[in-house]
């Protein structure tokens, strides 16, 4: 359950299950792609909206593995990088595009229904509209970011490292996105002594 106010953080039964509920939809690879995005980038609705072909694709085709999100594509203003290094995000991205007519590199990577560029407030209706098909309550389009974030420091990821993954001016930042593990908390009091 997250904390109120908070984005909820899903297990990773929930994430298959909003995937797989997407299989069926219309929108099948876009959706799975943004889904996959989020989740396995910590990327904000603004930024997924935002992002173009040639962000995510050379001049050759081919998956790039780093993505320079501009100042413009973040908030704050801040520059920063994100990997397209794990398979499953870049294999969604893949198969998205190969069912997608391509209009030219600098068209937007993900287009809405209408073929247009989603707004940061359509993507994160989208979102919401995906875990309400799924049955997940609490989740929003940052419950992406927060997963991302809580699922690296449960596996053991350096909290500065997902900070500047987070594109966080601090470590206090990135803490507030980490969900609090029961279970997790538990064997790290083995450790104590």
């Amino acid at each position: 359950m997250p904390t109120e106010g908070k984005a909820a953080v899903l297990t990773e039964p929930e994430l298959k299950r909003v995937i797989a509920v997407q299989r069926s939809n219309k929108f099948a690879d876009r959706n799975i792609a943004l889904i996959y995005c989020s989740f396995g980038l910590g990327l904000r609705a603004k930024e997924l909206s935002l992002l173009r072909i040639s962000d995510v694709v050379d001049g050759s085709g081919n998956i790039k593995e780093v993505v320079n999100l501009t100042a413009g594509h973040t908030k704050g203003g801040k520059q920063r990088h994100v990997y397209l290094t794990n398979k499953k995000v870049a294999d969604a991205i893949r198969t998205y595009l190969d069912g997608r007519n391509l209009t030219g590199y600098d068209a937007a990577l993900f287009l809405s229904q209408k073929g247009g560029r989603f707004t940061p407030n359509t993507m994160q209706m989208l979102f919401r509209r995906m875990y309400g098909d799924a049955g997940i309550e609490g989740a929003s389009s940052h419950s992406g970011r927060r997963t991302f974030a809580t699922r690296l420091i449960e596996n053991g990821a350096d909290i500065k490292a997902v900070s500047k993954l987070m594109g966080h001016s601090s470590i206090s930042m990135t803490a507030q996105y980490v969900e609090d593990n029961p279970e997790r908390l538990k064997k790290l009091t083995v450790l104590a002594i």
